[in-house]
């Protein structure tokens, strides 16, 4: 039987007649407070006397207080065990309420928020203590805990004296239960900074999970997006435009899939660059010709997630985000009690950092779970802390210390993260037909919304092009036609999405500017039946020697404006050119004229692509359990019944191809991508791995990388030395000095590293059609 003392009961009467006092406060006031901006703790307000609706709004907040005081002082009423200290803090907490003398009633109100505060942060500590000393009482544990000596956590021990010595000297403690003791030091050592293994009496058995089933209706998706800014009308728009395309695909990868199990997560999708507390650049642009790129593939993750069957919470502010999380009262200072309320966290850089100021030391414990959406990408010696400080790759992104593949980008662009995408509208044969047949052969559109994209450098090229076409733009005004544009091209101003699509589908031409890089519009445009122009760079654009790269965590060089474009698909539906040569660029405009093309869409632009890549992601990339250490030697023959060790080469030589693959008489340890589609390669001197694997068709796949880190990949390679050393670039060989060297750091395994001195070893894997983040076996 539970027990309640008298003390308790006294607590729980006095915050029930409080809780009952502000109820009638707020009805006989009828929204004459507004509550001002939080303080350092969300519990903290101060009022004025105005009116409207943000009156309401502050006696909302204070009756969400002491809701959650309601709630905690409940969970203390079922507490068993509690100390005579405790009943003494009761009294305490007790007579502190009691202790309002307010002179008037906003005086009233303002006594009240100013000491929820201190109000909730005494019953959670008296909860925290007499929940820890309850369960070691009832476990047996209630004697000095033994300090374990464990080698998967060496700073145990040190961590464990280091507490013993300071444990007094920070809040945060105390709010988590510690009470000087090794018990508690070793329950808050294992279970929020993760130093020390998890006790034997504390393990708790995971939940089933539940089977995610596909859903079409996205009424419940458009209702969590919320309204209020015109990014987010935008995603909605989209996604309600979308939806027949969204269930048709849903349709077809059940059937695919056979009704495979699924496992149903809980995904919160914070969007962190949308927020106030960001900035939020985007919204004001919105209809001004800003940049969409970001609205429409979050828009997208939002959908194909919901589709996919999870159980999403939307955050789009940073009070949201502390919510859903749970974080304690502060910014950041003390770590979340309790596990993680998410299996997985969608965000992007601005929502990282504030999951950082708010989360504190927690979200080193639990940033396996994260996926951070990145445009441009980030290479592992950027995402290396300490490697990148050392070594000079450090900037403003960047230096998380996340597996390399727990970034997300829009293009397949850096095979060290994982492709994301988005889609673009695919069109039914009907009216594909239709856009062949009702194309004006020379009517161009240019792909720049805002007038400063036009300034400078471009008349010679656009005069060219008006020898031969009429020219269109759909560049942003408010009352005056922008004087960048010249007179001979018919602006339309800044078009909805379904008008731009019907110029879209009668241009024979979409023709870029050079910039934005690696936007979504060149893809929609190849889908409506144009042939994109797009110029060449020389030298190709990075962050060594452009501005709009500097900054950003990767040296990857841009050789065109669209490079997904130019590589995967290509002529006749993506020309390149060199915009300076007045002859080629000529060249490829009459050459344009002449060439007849059908609309397309790569496969992983649909939304079928798209949900395929994302469900292959959620079900098989698992980031919070650490890889088993490779041990060659530990291998056996496929087939053996007594675990026979095997005697011959891991790697094989390949029919008709250089590489080499996993032989097939060696059982294959557990991978995903599978072994199988590992393609065992040897870079050029000063060529990267991105590169060697692409020039034989495959594509880098850096989960591989812990497979060939060993002497037995070397081959034939003759090395004087064999060194385990910290370096991007590794594994690799000097043929010239017979030095080989081993990765020591696995989060530095990096395709995008190179070195003139170096040939690499390259784990290159098969791919998909129309599929690139996928192998042939991998759904």
């Amino acid at each position: 039987p539970l027990t309640v003392l008298p003390d308790q009961m006294v607590v729980i009467f006095v915050v029930g007649i409080g809780f009952f006092s502000l109820c009638f406060l707020m009805t006989s006031l009828g929204g004459q407070f507004s509550a001002k901006r939080l303080g350092d703790s969300p519990f903290t307000i101060r009022t004025e006397v105005l009116g409207g609706v943000e009156s309401r709004g502050v006696l909302r907040k204070i009756s969400d207080m002491l809701e959650v005081i309601l709630k905690r002082m409940d969970s203390l009423s079922k507490l068993d065990n509690t100390s005579t200290t405790d009943a003494r803090r009761l009294d305490e907490l007790s007579s502190a309420i009691n202790r309002f003398q307010p002179a008037g009633l906003v005086e009233r109100i303002q006594a009240i928020a100013q000491n929820v505060s201190n109000m909730a942060i005494r019953v959670e500590q008296i909860l925290q203590n007499s929940m820890v000393q309850g369960r070691a009482v009832r476990d047996g544990t209630s004697s000095q805990c033994e300090v374990p000596r464990d080698p998967r956590f060496p700073e145990c021990p040190g961590k464990v004296d280091w507490m013993r010595a300071r444990w007094t000297s920070d809040p945060c403690y105390a709010f988590y239960g510690v009470d000087g003791s090794d018990c508690s030091f070793l329950i808050y050592l294992s279970e929020v900074e993760w130093f020390c293994p998890p006790l034997a009496w504390r393990n708790h058995s995971s939940p089933p999970t539940q089977h995610a089933a596909f859903r079409t209706d996205l009424s419940v998706l458009l209702d969590q997006v919320g309204t209020g800014k015109e990014s987010l009308s935008f995603m909605k728009r989209r996604i309600r435009r979308l939806a027949q395309q969204w269930a048709t695909a849903a349709n077809r990868l059940d059937a695919k899939l056979q009704q495979r199990w699924r496992d149903q997560k809980k995904i919160l999708i914070h969007v962190g660059f949308l927020t106030e507390e960001s900035g939020d650049v985007f919204s004001p642009k919105v209809l001004k010709g800003g940049p969409l790129g970001e609205m429409v593939q979050w828009a997208d993750i939002l959908t194909a997630l919901h589709v996919l069957g999870h159980n999403l919470k939307i955050s789009m502010s940073v009070k949201e985000l502390q919510g859903f999380l749970g974080v304690p009262p502060g910014r950041g200072s003390c770590p979340l009690t309790g596990p993680l309320p998410f299996d997985l966290i969608y965000t992007d850089y601005h929502g990282l950092q504030q999951m950082k100021q708010h989360m504190g030391l927690s979200l080193k414990k639990h940033k396996c779970h994260v996926r951070v959406i990145d445009t441009f990408g980030t290479e592992p010696a950027y995402n290396h802390e300490e490697y990148a400080t050392l070594h000079g790759y450090r900037t403003n992104w960047g230096y998380w210390n996340l597996n390399a593949r727990q970034y997300m980008t829009m293009f397949p662009h850096t095979p060290d993260n994982s492709f994301m995408g988005f889609v673009s509208e695919e069109l039914n044969e009907t009216e594909k037909r239709s856009i062949q047949q009702n194309k004006v052969n020379n009517m161009a559109v240019v792909y720049g919304k805002e007038a400063s994209m036009w300034k400078q450098g471009k008349e010679g090229f656009l005069q060219i092009l008006h020898r031969y076409m009429e020219v269109h733009g759909t560049v942003y005004y408010e009352t005056q036609r922008p004087p960048e544009v010249p007179a001979f091209v018919k602006n339309h101003g800044l078009l909805p999405q379904h008008e731009l699509q019907q110029l879209l589908r009668k241009a024979k031409l979409f023709i870029g500017f050079g910039f934005p890089y690696e936007g979504p519009a060149p893809l929609e445009a190849i889908a409506n039946g144009c042939i994109f122009l797009q110029p060449k760079f020389h030298p190709p654009h990075s962050s060594l020697n452009h501005e709009f790269f500097r900054g950003k965590p990767t040296s990857r060089e841009v050789s065109s404006q669209h490079p997904y474009a130019e590589q995967y698909i290509g002529k006749p539906h993506v020309m390149t050119v060199d915009y300076n040569n007045s002859l080629e660029f000529d060249s490829a405009i009459r050459e344009i004229m002449r060439t007849k093309v059908k609309p397309y869409l790569p496969y992983e632009y649909t939304c079928e692509g798209m949900l395929e890549r994302v469900h292959a992601y959620i079900q098989h990339q698992d980031f919070c359990a650490p890889d088993p250490a490779f041990i060659p030697a530990n291998l056996s023959k496929q087939g053996s019944a007594g675990g026979t060790r095997i005697t011959g080469p891991l790697f094989v030589p390949l029919p008709n191809s250089t590489a080499l693959g996993w032989a097939s008489n060696v059982t294959a340890p557990p991978a995903w991508p599978p072994l199988s589609s590992l393609r065992l390669l040897v870079s050029q001197e000063g060529q990267s791995c991105v590169e060697a694997c692409q020039s034989a068709g495959f594509i880098c796949e850096p989960a591989h990388f812990r497979f060939i880190n060993n002497k037995e990949a070397l081959l034939e390679v003759q090395c004087e030395v064999v060194d385990s050393e910290i370096n991007h670039i590794l594994p690799a060989f000097s043929v010239v000095r017979q030095e080989c060297g081993l990765q020591r750091e696995p989060l530095l395994f990096s395709c995008a590293g190179h070195s003139p001195k170096y040939r690499r070893l390259c784990p290159c894997r098969d791919f998909r059609r129309g599929q690139v983040a996928l192998c042939r076996n991998c759904l």
